[in-house]
C-alpha cells in the first residue's frame, strides 16, 4: 500500500512539529459484508478500513463488482437482504461534527439495529448518501419541495412553511434556476442534471458532517458532471464535510480527491493520498487501472497501424440535409398537433474502412441520428445514399421496411446496455444466430457452426451458446450483442454508446475487439458515444452534435486538440484528466447559446 500501511486510509498532511493529531469524523475498521447464497456466504466487503476527515474527500476506486457501494451501504446499514454487516466497527465521532462539539459522543453504526430510529436518525442529519440514479433516489409521484424538505421536517423539526423557504434556499444553492418554481415540479419535469442537484440538495439538507456520494455523475454528460463535481467541491468547502466519493473514473478522481483507497474483489489493495497513488502506484491493479485510463487518452496504436497500411476508400453511406421529427398530441383530447424537431439539416459521409465517431451531449439527436441511418426510424425529409457491394447507390429514405431486408444485412447496430438488448428467455446461441435463422441464411447444424465460429471471433466458448445472457458478466455480454452484429456479416456498423456501460479496462477490450474484427472482416464503424477519450481512442474522424445540429466536423485529433466551435471547446475543456497536477474544471470554458 502507498503510504504507512498501518494508518487508515484518507491520513491527511500535518504540517511538522504542529502537535496536532488527524482527528477523523468517521472511522471505518475491519468491516465486513456477507451475502448468504446457495453456495455458501459470498464476503462481498472483506476487512476494509478506511478514515474520513473533515474538509476532505476520499475517492473509492475500483471496478464493478469491487465492493465499493457494498462498502457505502454497509456504512449506512442500508445493505439489501440477504446480505448483512457481519463484523466490524464504523464509529462516528459526533463531538467533531457541528452539532456534537462539546462533548465526547462516539457511536458504533454497526451496532444499531438497521431499522431502529437511533441510526435513522443519524441517516441523512450527520451521514447523507447520494446515489448513482437519481430516479431511484426520488418519488415519481410528489413534488420536489415536498421530498426536500420532508428531510428538514423528519430532523429538525420544523413547520412546513419553514422547510419550504429553506428548501427554496437549498434549490438555490445548489444552483437550480428559479427555485421559487422548481420547488413545485415533479421529478419527471427535471433533467437529469437538475435531478441529482435536488438529490445533492436532499442529500445536505440538515447540513451532515459526511457525505457518501455513490457514482453520483457516471450517468451524466461530461459538461454536467463537470459541474456537478464543482458544486460538491464548493459545498464541501463552506461546510467542512468531510466526502467519501465513489467512482470507477480516475479522471474524476484526479480532478477532486484528496486521498484514494482502491478495492477489488471486496478487499482494499492500496490507499494513500492522489499524488502518490497516480505517481507511484504500488499495487498491480492500480497500476492496471491507470494504463487503462491513460491508454484512452490517446489514438490506439492498432488503428494508427492500421491507418498506415491502407487508407479509408470512397464513401458507402452518405447522409444530405437529413431532418427527423416525432410528432406528438396535445391539448383536450390530443386534438392539437405538434412535433420535435431532433435531427435538423445533419449531412455526414462515412467511408469504406472509417471509423467515424459522433459525440454530443444527451438530447443532442445522436442516437436518433444512428437510428435514422439504419432506417430503424423513418426521417422526415433527406437522403441516406448506400453505395452497395456491387457499386449500386440506393436511397434508403423512401423505402419500405420490405425493401430495407437487403441493407439490414449490411448496416447492424450494437447497443448501449447489452443487458436489455438481449433476450432473457433464450439462449446466446438462439440470440447469435437468430439473424441469420429470420433471413433463411442457415439453419441446423451449419447454423450451429457459425454461432460457435462467431463466439470465436469474439472471445467467447463455443459452450457459451447454451447458456442465457444473465450468467455473463457485462462485458461478456457486450462481446455476445457485438456477435449478433457480425453475423450476417455486415459491413457497417453503428455502435450506440457501446463501451459507456463497462468499466475502463473493459471498454479498452471492447474497442481492441473491435478493431480487430474491423480488419479482419472489412468493417467500418459509426462509433456514437459522449465519451470523448473513447472517440479519440477509436475514430479516424469526428462530428460533433449539439441540440439536433452537426456543429463541426473533422480529423479527431484535429477537432480535440483545435477546436474551432464554441460547443466543442465547452465539451473538451469539462473532460476530466487522469493527473492530479492537471486539475483544471473550475476554470473551464462554458457555452452560451448566441
Amino acid at each position: 500500500m502507498s503510504g504507512n500501511a498501518d494508518s487508515p486510509a484518507g491520513m491527511p498532511n500535518v504540517p511538522a512539529g504542529s502537535g496536532q493529531e488527524p482527528r477523523p469524523v468517521l472511522e471505518v475498521r475491519n468491516l465486513v459484508t456477507e451475502f448468504a447464497t446457495r453456495r455458501g456466504v459470498f464476503r462481498a466487503v472483506d476487512d476494509v478500513t478506511l478514515s474520513l476527515y473533515p474538509g476532505r474527500t476520499l475517492c473509492v476506486v475500483g471496478e464493478s463488482g469491487s465492493g465499493k457501494s457494498v462498502t457505502a451501504r454497509s456504512i449506512l446499514q442500508i445493505v439489501d437482504p440477504p446480505g448483512r454487516v457481519a463484523s466490524g466497527q464504523v464509529l462516528l465521532h459526533r463531538h467533531l461534527t457541528a452539532r456534537g462539539r462539546g462533548a465526547e459522543n462516539t457511536v458504533d453504526l454497526v451496532s444499531l439495529d438497521p431499522r431502529s430510529s437511533a441510526i435513522r436518525a443519524i441517516r441523512g442529519r450527520d451521514v447523507a448518501m447520494i446515489f448513482q440514479e437519481p430516479m431511484s433516489s426520488l418519488s415519481p409521484v410528489h413534488r420536489i419541495g415536498d421530498q426536500v424538505g420532508e428531510v428538514i421536517r423528519l430532523h429538525e423539526h420544523v413547520s412546513k412553511r419553514e422547510a419550504r423557504d429553506r428548501t427554496i434556499e437549498l434549490l438555490r444553492k445548489v444552483e437550480i434556476p428559479r427555485p421559487e418554481v422548481a420547488i413545485d415540479r415533479y421529478p419527471f419535469e427535471y433533467s437529469g442534471g437538475m435531478r441529482q442537484r435536488a438529490v445533492i440538495a436532499m442529500a445536505l439538507a440538515c447540513n451532515p458532517a459526511v457525505l457518501i456520494a455513490d457514482e453520483p455523475t457516471t450517468a451524466l454528460d461530461v459538461t454536467i458532471q463537470a459541474e456537478i463535481l464543482a458544486l460538491i467541491r464548493q459545498l464541501q468547502r463552506d461546510s467542512d464535510m468531510a466526502v467519501m466519493f465513489i467512482t470507477h473514473d480516475m479522471g474524476v478522481v484526479a480532478e477532486i480527491a484528496d486521498d484514494i483507497a482502491v478495492m477489488r474483489f471486496g478487499k482494499m489493495v492500496e490507499r494513500g493520498d492522489v499524488f502518490s497513488i497516480f505517481e507511484k502506484p504500488q499495487h498491480d491493479y492500480t497500476r492496471h487501472l491507470l494504463n487503462a485510463v491513460r491508454e484512452l487518452d490517446r489514438p490506439s496504436e492498432r488503428r494508427l497501424a492500421m491507418r498506415a497500411k491502407a487508407s479509408p476508400g470512397a464513401p458507402i453511406l452518405v447522409m444530405s440535409d437529413m431532418r427527423k421529427e416525432f410528432p406528438f398530441s396535445t391539448g383536450f383530447l390530443g386534438l392539437k398537433h405538434d412535433s420535435i424537431v431532433a435531427v435538423e439539416d445533419a449531412s455526414l459521409a462515412l467511408k469504406a474502412g472509417e471509423n467515424l465517431g459522433i459525440v454530443g451531449e444527451s438530447g443532442s439527436g445522436k442516437t436518433t441520428l444512428g437510428r435514422c441511418l439504419q432506417r430503424v426510424h423513418p426521417v422526415t425529409s433527406g437522403r441516406i445514399l448506400y453505395t452497395d457491394r456491387h457499386g449500386k447507390t440506393i436511397d434508403l429514405a423512401p423505402l419500405t421496411d420490405n425493401q430495407l431486408k437487403e441493407p439490414w444485412r449490411d448496416i447492424r447496430m450494437v447497443f448501449q446496455d447489452p443487458f436489455s438488448s438481449l433476450n432473457p428467455r433464450m439462449t446466446v446461441g438462439q440470440i447469435i444466430g437468430e439473424p441469420l435463422l429470420v433471413n433463411g441464411s442457415l439453419s441446423g447444424a451449419g447454423l450451429r457452426a457459425r454461432v460457435a465460429e462467431l463466439l470465436g471471433l469474439v472471445g467467447l466458448p463455443a459452450s457459451a451458446a447454451e447458456r442465457y445472457p444473465h450468467a455473463f458478466s457485462g462485458g461478456q455480454r457486450q462481446r455476445i450483442s457485438i456477435a449478433r452484429a457480425i453475423a450476417p456479416d455486415p459491413r457497417i456498423i453503428i455502435a450506440d454508446e457501446a463501451s459507456s456501460a463497462l468499466d475502463v479496462s473493459l471498454r479498452t477490450q471492447i474497442l481492441d475487439l473491435m478493431l480487430d474484427l474491423q480488419e479482419r472482416l472489412d468493417l467500418s464503424f459509426i462509433f456514437i458515444s459522449h465519451d470523448i477519450a473513447v472517440i479519440r481512442y477509436f475514430c479516424d474522424r469526428i462530428a460533433v452534435m449539439h441540440r439536433g445540429r452537426i456543429v463541426e466536423t473533422g480529423d479527431t485529433e484535429t477537432v480535440c486538440s483545435n477546436p474551432q466551435h464554441a460547443y466543442t471547446q465547452s465539451l473538451l475543456s469539462a473532460v476530466p484528466v487522469a493527473d492530479p497536477r492537471r486539475r483544471g474544471m473550475t476554470h473551464r470554458f462554458r457555452y452560451r447559446e448566441p
